[in-house]
């Protein structure tokens, strides 16, 4: 099975992966929607938000068949599969002449994009806090998704307590704010190797 993603209405994120969940068991077609937990002050309380990590897409993984291609293409809000490549698929009308789906533009996201997202996300849909601590203007991650991915922050924020982590994702880099628990002292440390 390879991943692949869907360019969707902003905002219909939701509503696409329901009807992929409808029309396809879990074990043809799995829909995924990444999402990010977030702190936001409002009025001095601080609230942990879940935000779509990337606006307008979902991912799915599947052995594409030219019956899923065009079980896909007649959901609503979905505009087009993502091509990775210089030509991006367009949907057409559901009378068009459906052809074999060797010869249409879309491609599969390579597995090296895929697995340092997933591995974010763990065994869920949505990236939780890590636990990081500061030294030196060098930042360590003591626990969470982000452990080991230390090299991909490029900035913190004590502030707003999240991190600016860089991630590759269908062929370009973005820098995506992930939320993040700041320790402060070494006795709110536990190190283990």
């Amino acid at each position: 099975m390879k991943w692949y993603a869907l360019y969707v209405r902003s905002g219909g994120e939701e509503i696409v992966k329901d009807h992929l969940n409808y029309y396809f068991d879990e074990q043809t077609l799995y829909a995924l929607i990444p999402k990010r937990k977030v702190p936001e002050k409002k009025n001095g309380a601080i609230f942990h938000n879940i935000k779509i990590l990337f606006p307008g897409y979902v991912l799915i993984k599947t052995d594409m068949t030219s019956s899923i291609f065009y079980k896909i293409k007649e959901i609503p809000n979905l505009y087009k599969f993502v091509n990775i490549g210089p030509i991006y698929s367009k949907l057409t009308s559901s009378n068009h002449a459906k052809k074999d789906i060797s010869i249409t533009n879309f491609s599969a996201i390579d597995d090296e994009e895929m697995s340092p997202l997933l591995r974010l996300l763990g065994n869920t849909d949505i990236i939780t806090y890590s636990k990081i601590h500061l030294e030196n203007s060098e930042v360590y991650v003591n626990s969470g998704p982000l452990k080991g991915m230390e090299g991909q922050i490029k900035k913190v924020d004590r502030h707003k307590k999240r991190a600016k982590v860089l991630i590759k994702f269908m062929g370009s880099e973005k820098l995506v704010d992930l939320g993040v628990e700041i320790l402060s002292s070494l006795k709110n440390l536990n190190i283990s190797n």
